[in-house]
């Protein structure tokens, strides 16, 4: 089954740890050993797995997404005026695949899935697939 996941982003920009709802829907399916997408059916925003221990780690990424992608720069050319937007999701992409095992999704001790906004506030989704092996 396909899961749709709603969330409401409160943040300009700002990295979401979504790997609780993303453990739900594994827990959902059943399945013990398999695979999990997580997919960001918008262009800008996207879906990453880092370290969800420590907040400065949000921090830093967000604060260097922003040097390398400054919201105003005398070159964008897209009429909306959010291509920083645009180049942070194609930066980080718009899926993961996580395997699961005994019924877990098999993270590293820090790490969580995280969905990334870069345009907010605004209403969001995202999209679960559990495939059992």
């Amino acid at each position: 089954m396909l899961h749709r996941v709603k969330l409401t982003t409160g943040q300009h920009a700002q990295m979401i740890d979504i790997t609780a709802q993303v453990q739900d829907a594994v827990r959902q399916e059943g399945v013990t050993e398999g695979m999990v997408l997580v997919y960001c059916p918008h262009t800008t925003a996207g879906i990453t797995v880092n370290e969800n221990a420590d907040p400065d780690v949000v921090h830093d990424i967000l604060m260097r997404l922003n040097e390398l992608y400054p919201w105003k720069h005398p070159g964008y050319n897209h009429g909306e005026g959010n291509s920083a937007a645009h180049l942070k999701a194609s930066t980080i992409g718009i899926s993961q695949l996580v395997p699961v095992a005994d019924g877990r999704l098999l993270l590293g001790t820090w790490q969580g899935i995280y969905f990334c906004e870069f345009d907010g506030p605004r209403q969001r989704s995202f999209y679960v697939k559990v495939q059992k092996d």
